[in-house]
């Protein structure tokens, strides 16, 4: 490969991590081609872009981007597949559902998610369970929600205010 198609693939790699706030490094050697379009079928369907790089390059586009991701480094060998994506957990859950069926590949290698850097494929669960920014917005609506539909159903039945006011009141002393 010339020099100028490396350093061009390299821009190109730095624009796709500015782009992505999280990314997840896989192991891909096991896969076939057609287990790794199988793959990159249930990635698209998830909304999330899977590319195969060559370590050495991306380590650079790494450098090219703002962060320190020296922990990653020593993930970076064999056949490295990266999984860009916008929700933290979905490559994750995506890794391990696909997993199930195909021999535990692709395996997680190391993941930058939430601003974090996980090493080894036994964060793998660790990296399931984080919650997406949509869930954590439904939870505090939903605990929001609780008293409020409690006050307008009580409303509802007929309850007065004052009757409601008086409720409350005795409920504190």
């Amino acid at each position: 490969m010339k020099k100028e198609d490396k350093s061009l693939l390299i821009e190109s790699l730095a624009s796709t991590l500015k782009e992505y706030p999280h990314f997840y490094l896989v192991d891909v050697t096991g896969l076939n081609s057609e287990t790794t379009s199988n793959l990159r079928r249930e990635c698209f369907k998830n909304d999330v872009k899977l590319q195969v790089v060559k370590n050495t390059l991306f380590e650079k586009a790494l450098e090219k981007v703002e962060g320190d991701f020296s922990a990653l480094t020593s993930c970076m060998k064999g056949n490295t597949g990266v999984m860009f994506c916008n929700t933290a957990n979905v490559p994750a859950k995506l890794i391990k559902k696909f997993g199930k069926s195909n021999n535990g590949m692709p395996a997680l290698k190391g993941a930058y998610a939430e601003e974090s850097i996980y090493v080894g494929a036994d964060q793998l669960d660790a990296l399931c369970a984080i919650k997406s920014k949509f869930e954590l917005i439904a939870e505090v609506i939903s605990t929001l929600e609780g008293p409020i539909n409690s006050v307008l159903s009580q409303l509802d039945g007929g309850t007065t205010i004052h009757g409601l006011l008086d409720a409350i009141e005795e409920k504190k002393g």
